[in-house]
């Protein structure tokens, strides 16, 4: 089919793009700032170099307006906080004796104050840190960030469009300062926060901004009649400014649903839209479309690096012209979320290579998309041909589909999702096996990654050392490793993990189905970046991934040494995964690949296994309606995985940094014996939530946030562990830390590990002394 030319160019832009820099140079600019190493007045050079190559290099692709504000050197719900003056009062002496010793304190906190609470940014794997209001909050205007991009951006002779969090969703995102009376609602800070807003669109406007864009993905979620209101109220307000650019809302992740007319009927100027996923397209239709406003239409991924079908997306884009003014191409959401450029992997095979398309390769397709629109198909006859041909390409290849796995898959019964006994007995046989002290300690499985450990990686890569060498110095940290536990005195060992690269990407590489990028970096929080793996075909376990090192560290102690693996929905999240099939069933795959690990690990004497599901709640749908669905097939995943095993084997899992109230009930579902979770910036939420529902299994909140370089004292630590105390009963309680340990030094991690030890003794005296 051929497309006739549009009456108006459509333009190409993108909403935001990686920060890190081709080879992580902003990663290694502020920890060397953090280190003394860098200057402030360097780190500031290498953001803006990186933001002026990332600018030119959309520019010179065919991007229309380049999207400013999104680079951060942490976080941008961080930078929001900075920019409406919201800085908790533990911060304010440090913000005010130093701006960016003060911004990374509520980052990362001190010795003396802690952090600001870190969970993931809706569905995705990226954190953020969550605001905190009060009602007491005084919102100010600090538009130096914002103001400063745009003119660094409009010097280089480029359109800038600046993008802030919108109003409604930086305060959906917050949560009620420490101490704050309950009941407080953030929302209710709105009609505070929009004069600030307006300030701030006006020094947008002054410094030469044409349009703006607020982004509300939090009304892509269910939203109560309430939020709604609030919403409707917002952009009423803003959009009747005078002194203002024009207003772009931004909505990504799924529908708007519900506050899609409310948008559509507000003095806005335009709305982009995901019409990635399914629904954006008929509520369009149903509300009139978007007479006179321009609509940004995101029909290319933003979150997943499969090519894009050009031809699939221009017949949306075609559709789309009757339903607004104006219609321009962008990818679904900020291009944050996938890696650079493929041109970078050398070790994909070349063909594999063309089903991959990164943030070069999207902006590339979101310029050939607002081509074709514009100018008709001819005009791009190429490159459709081309994808095509990458298209059929992937679907016929043997690596998508493996009969036998498949089958395999099929033949699943109840039975194999389900443990031979239930809980109440198997804990007797664990505890007569194990023989655990009240308040048992442990950690979660990671241990410092040195940097020798990296530097024998690397040299393993290039050859400068052989295999056996590097399993020398594996050998020997997990020599170590399992020394200090002793010593430290922890009850439930584990072996430090030296071997593995990332939790995901380490089974990833062991795994048929999966391609192991070498430069498919991706920002996780912070200067924490990540390379998920792609799942590309059908998944099955050619040996042992993880029985040999576990073994080994057994030798080594009598103390019980945890078998450590990556559950079925993380190794799914936290990967790139493949779109030409339900999740559910790619996830029964890879339950089936650990199922076999976990039986060899008990096989071998592993006599307390771990299954990681860190990223359950992550994955959780935006909408409830989708929920159940959802979960029912996570949750038998895990369940498969860990099924075969014998009563007296201990399950653990653990999850961290999201929001887990409500999935209390699947994670009763999952029927691990223990379960160890995110709590310490939490004040011991999580366990609250747990004994709210009457969870009836053994858990560890965390009591030490791995997630700061400040070491807890003893005192701090037995504070946390009697306020799960008063949740969770002291037979059921154990002390962990919030997570790996495998971003920290081993000074701090000894240290912490220390206080958390003495701690659980202090306290585990008080019960006794009760009891």
């Amino acid at each position: 089919m051929t497309t006739e030319p549009t009456a108006a160019a459509a333009t190409a832009t993108v909403y935001g793009y990686p920060r890190q820099g081709p080879n992580r140079e902003l990663k290694k600019a502020v920890e060397g700032y953090w280190k003394g190493r860098v200057s402030a007045h360097a780190l500031h050079a290498t953001g803006a170099e990186l933001r002026r190559a990332t600018w030119r290099r959309l520019a010179e692709a065919g991007i229309g307006e380049v999207p400013t504000g999104d680079f951060s050197f942490y976080d941008h719900v961080l930078d929001a906080t900075v920019m409406l003056g919201a800085i908790p009062g533990r911060h304010r002496a440090a913000m005010d004796a130093d701006p960016l010793d003060g911004y990374f304190a509520m980052a990362r906190g001190t010795q003396d104050v802690a952090p600001l609470e870190m969970t993931k940014w809706f569905d995705t794997n990226y954190h953020y840190l969550v605001p905190e209001l009060g009602p007491d909050t005084v919102f100010t205007a600090d538009s130096a960030k914002q103001v400063g991009e745009v003119r660094e951006a409009l010097a280089l002779g480029l359109t800038p469009r600046p993008v802030l969090v919108g109003p409604v969703t930086y305060l959906l995102l917050a949560k009620p300062a420490p101490g704050t009376a309950p009941g407080f609602a953030p929302l209710t800070l709105l009609d505070r926060l929009l004069p600030v807003y307006a300030e701030l669109l006006a020094d947008l406007r002054a410094a030469g901004a044409a349009w703006v864009q607020l982004d509300e993905p939090a009304l892509v979620q269910d939203r109560t009649p309430a939020e709604l209101g609030a919403a409707a109220r917002a952009y009423q307000g803003l959009g009747a400014l005078t002194d203002r650019p024009k207003l772009l809302v931004a909505s990504y992740f799924g529908r708007l649903g519900e506050a899609l007319p409310v948008l559509a009927k507000s003095p806005v100027d335009g709305l982009a839209l995901d019409f990635t996923g399914t629904g954006s397209l008929e509520e369009l239709a149903r509300v009139g479309g978007l007479p006179g406003k321009r609509l940004v239409a995101g029909v290319v991924d933003g979150r997943n690096v499969w090519v894009n079908d050009l031809a699939k997306s221009l017949t949306t884009l075609g559709t789309l012209l009757g339903l607004a003014d104006r219609v321009d191409v962008a990818a679904s959401c900020s291009l944050l979320h996938v890696p650079l450029d493929t041109a970078a992997e050398r070790d994909i095979e070349p063909q594999i290579l063309r089903w991959l398309a990164f943030a070069r390769q999207k902006t590339a397709e979101i310029v050939t998309l607002a081509k074709g629109l514009t100018r008709g198909t001819d005009a791009i006859a190429a490159e459709l041909a081309a994808n095509r041909a990458d298209l059929a390409s992937r679907a016929r290849s043997p690596i998508t589909h493996d009969p036998a796995v498949r089958a395999r898959a099929a033949a699943v019964t109840e039975s194999d999702t389900r443990r031979s006994q239930p809980y109440t007995e198997r804990s007797a046989a664990q505890r007569a096996l194990l023989g655990l002290p009240l308040l048992p300690t442990t950690t979660i499985g990671s241990f410092p990654q040195t940097g020798e450990l990296r530097t024998a990686r690397a040299d393993l890569r290039a050859g400068r050392i052989d295999a056996a060498g590097y399993e020398d110095r594996v050998r020997a940290e997990i020599q170590e490793v399992i020394s200090f536990q002793e010593k430290a005195g922890l009850d439930v060992l584990v072996h430090g993990e030296p071997e593995r690269n990332d939790m995901v990407q380490y089974f990833a590489e062991r795994l048929t189905g999966y391609l192991a990028t070498q430069h498919g970096w991706v920002q996780s929080y912070g200067t924490r970046c990540v390379r998920p793996p792609i799942l590309a075909g059908d998944i099955s376990r050619p040996e042992p991934m993880t029985v040999r090192w576990t073994t080994y560290a057994q030798s080594l102690t009598s103390r019980p040494v945890k078998g450590m693996l990556t559950g079925p929905v993380t190794m799914l999240a936290w990967s790139f995964v493949r779109d030409d099939q339900p999740l559910a069933e790619t996830a029964r795959q890879v339950a089936l690949a650990l199922r076999e690990e976990v039986n060899d690990l008990e096989a071998a004497g592993s006599s307390v296994i771990q299954v990681d599901e860190p990223a359950l709640r992550e994955t959780l749908p935006l909408r409830s309606a989708d929920h159940a669905e959802y979960l029912a097939w996570a949750t038998e995943a895990f369940r498969l995985s860990t099924g075969g095993v014998r009563p007296d084997t201990q399950i653990h899992t653990h999850m961290c940094y999201a929001e887990f109230g409500d999935i209390v009930r699947a994670i009763d579902d999952l029927d691990a014996d223990v379960i160890s979770l995110e709590a310490a910036r939490s004040h011991m939420q999580v366990a609250r939530e747990l004994a709210a529902h009457g969870y009836p299994r053994e858990a560890g909140p965390g009591v030490y946030d791995i997630h700061s370089p400040r070491v807890p004292d003893v005192r701090e630590v037995a504070d946390l562990l009697r306020t799960g105390l008063r949740a969770i009963p002291a037979e059921r309680l154990w002390v962990n830390p919030d997570c790996g340990l495998k971003t920290r030094g081993w000074p701090e991690t000894r240290a912490a590990l220390e206080s958390l030890v003495a701690a659980a003794r202090v306290v585990r005296g008080e019960v006794s002394a009760a009891g």
